[in-house]
């Protein structure tokens, strides 16, 4: 059976499309980090994540709020964190405004990665884009904003 075999299958109902959907973001998301895993060899993608976020960050984020932005846990992002810095893409530091809390600041390797290796995800972001017309990526966009507020929505009625 296709992917595209399963999608028509699955084309019937809002509830089996609803099925569809999720089940597309985690296949899609795992061929993703399959590709650009095999695409980046100095990097994994998790830790190109957060290395980019860390990146985009006027101020260091501790490993708790950088966990938040990623969707996983604070250990996840701490060992995530102690590979990147073992390359010598960041540092570990305490937090200024926490002293229990620990951050990572990007070092001047991070940027050189950025200027030189980034050229091959920003390729590669293109060919992963390219199938669409400027105004699907748009509606795209704003879909996928609201897929977080779905999330969030599923958050806060699992905690009740």
């Amino acid at each position: 059976m296709q992917h595209k075999d399963l999608l028509t299958r699955f084309s019937s109902t809002t509830e089996n499309q609803q099925k569809a959907i999720f089940n597309t973001l985690f296949i899609a998301g795992n061929k993703l980090q399959t590709l650009f895993d095999q695409r980046i060899p100095s990097l994994t993608l998790k830790q190109f994540m957060l290395l980019a976020i860390a990146r985009q960050s006027p101020e260091p984020l501790t490993f708790t709020q950088l966990g938040e932005l990623l969707g996983c846990s604070r250990q996840n992002i701490k060992k995530l964190a102690e590979i990147l810095q073992e390359k010598g893409f960041v540092r570990l530091e305490q937090s200024p405004h926490d002293t229990r809390a620990m951050c990572l600041r990007p070092t001047p390797r991070a940027d050189t990665f950025f200027q030189t290796d980034f050229a091959q995800y920003r390729r590669d972001l293109c060919y992963l884009f390219e199938v669409y017309t400027p105004e699907e990526i748009e509606t795209l966009f704003t879909l996928m904003s609201k897929l977080y507020a779905g999330i969030e929505n599923l958050e806060k009625k699992g905690c009740q």
